[in-house]
């Protein structure tokens, strides 16, 4: 299914410019305001057509220009584009600023209280301060730190059974939760492009893949498709997924793409919060349906949940209904952040980034996607080519 084009007025776009325009310059009076994080558009003259209005969003701890080439270059075949920024991303300390779940205070204050007691855990958690670089644990230390936090207050596993149940009734009970920031923002962000006439589509990375499909599910009418890479809607790895939900009160730190900005693990357990409860709740999947998506997934993943991301791509609507999948081998070589090519994570880049930018640039205007280019080093010549880096 295709769209026909559409031709903007100077009023419709002024508006649209006025309204992001707005949102700018409540950062820039930020004091807190993070330095190359600000939301940015590419909109073509008033009176040009366009073949709609891209609205994307980029990973966690990421900025916008995290995605730049890939808006540049749908930009160049017709689009308008407005790269946005997800909720608190623009701006500095995280544990501020950013969504975030945290124990409540009677809660939390007893628990905290217990681990400055613990030796261990504060000789560990010392060590850890002293060294921001080694701020990411792997598998073998966040299954030490669970094991220490449950064996100092064992009721832990009863409360984090709140956090892990979806719409679990103890959830308020237990926690402080800003997880919905990420749609009340993402809403805002559409609302700026409301003036320009035409489809809007709704492409993100990795928890920006998860206000994507948020969006789309909370406007089924205004969001026509939705294009999602990796989105993370689950944390990967049920010792992980662990680790992120049970280490929030003790306000360690890990550093994401950005050295110079260290998160607390809440502002990770609500990105999994989001996705798991708000964006996998039976409305959103029902709502899904009416809309056609094009999820990109990749078997070298260190983040969002592989299978929890392929059993939502299946009960949102099969193949027939518009749904298109691709799934990255693990000799493929693509990371988790997998839409720049320059980026490089687990020592792993995608190859496939023209062919990536081709099929999505497929889907946006047609509705389809050819898996063979998918997998391609070389470009489909029946589509624009993509400039090289």
């Amino acid at each position: 299914m295709s769209s026909q084009p559409v031709t903007p007025s100077a009023t419709q776009i002024d508006q649209a410019k006025q309204a992001i325009a707005q949102y700018i310059n409540s950062i820039d009076s930020n004091p807190d305001h993070r330095e190359g994080a600000y939301p940015y558009y590419l909109f073509h003259d008033p009176g040009q057509p366009i073949m709609g209005t891209v609205l994307m969003f980029h990973g966690f701890s990421a900025k916008p220009h995290q995605m730049w080439r890939l808006a540049d270059y749908l930009f160049r075949n017709g689009f308008n584009v407005y790269q946005a920024s997800i909720a608190g991303h623009p701006l500095i300390h995280p544990a501020k600023n950013w969504p975030q779940i945290d124990l409540k205070p009677e809660i939390a204050n007893p628990l905290k209280e217990k681990a400055s007691q613990d030796p261990v855990l504060q000789t560990f958690i010392a060590n850890l301060s002293n060294n921001p670089e080694g701020a990411q644990l792997n598998p073998v230390q966040q299954a030490a730190v669970v094991a220490r936090l449950v064996s100092i207050e064992p009721r832990l596993l009863d409360i984090v059974q709140a956090i892990e149940t979806p719409n679990d009734p103890d959830f308020d009970t237990y926690f402080i939760s800003s997880h919905l920031d990420y749609l009340t923002n993402g809403k805002a962000r559409l609302a700026e492009i409301d003036s320009i006439p035409g489809p809007v589509y709704t492409v993100g990375l990795s928890v920006g893949g998860a206000v994507a499909l948020s969006l789309a599910a909370a406007n089924p009418d205004r969001v026509q498709k939705a294009v999602t890479y990796a989105p993370l809607l689950r944390v990967y790895g049920e010792q992980r997924r662990q680790y992120v939900n049970l280490t929030g009160p003790l306000d360690i730190k890990e550093m994401g793409w950005d050295p110079n900005l260290l998160f607390p693990v809440g502002c990770f357990t609500a990105a999994d919060r989001f996705g798991s409860s708000v964006v996998m709740s039976p409305p959103s999947i029902e709502s899904l349906k009416k809309v056609p998506i094009f999820m990109v997934l990749t078997e070298n993943e260190d983040a969002a949940d592989i299978k929890t991301n392929q059993a939502f791509y299946e009960e949102t609507g099969a193949e027939q209904d518009g749904n298109r999948y691709y799934l990255y081998r693990a000799m493929d070589l693509v990371p988790h952040p997998m839409v720049d090519p320059t980026e490089v994570s687990q020592n792993m880049s995608n190859r496939f980034w023209k062919s990536l930018y081709q099929e999505t640039y497929r889907f946006l205007t047609t509705g389809d996607v050819s898996i063979p280019n998918m997998g391609s080093l070389d470009e489909d010549p029946k589509l624009p080519a993509v400039p090289p880096v």
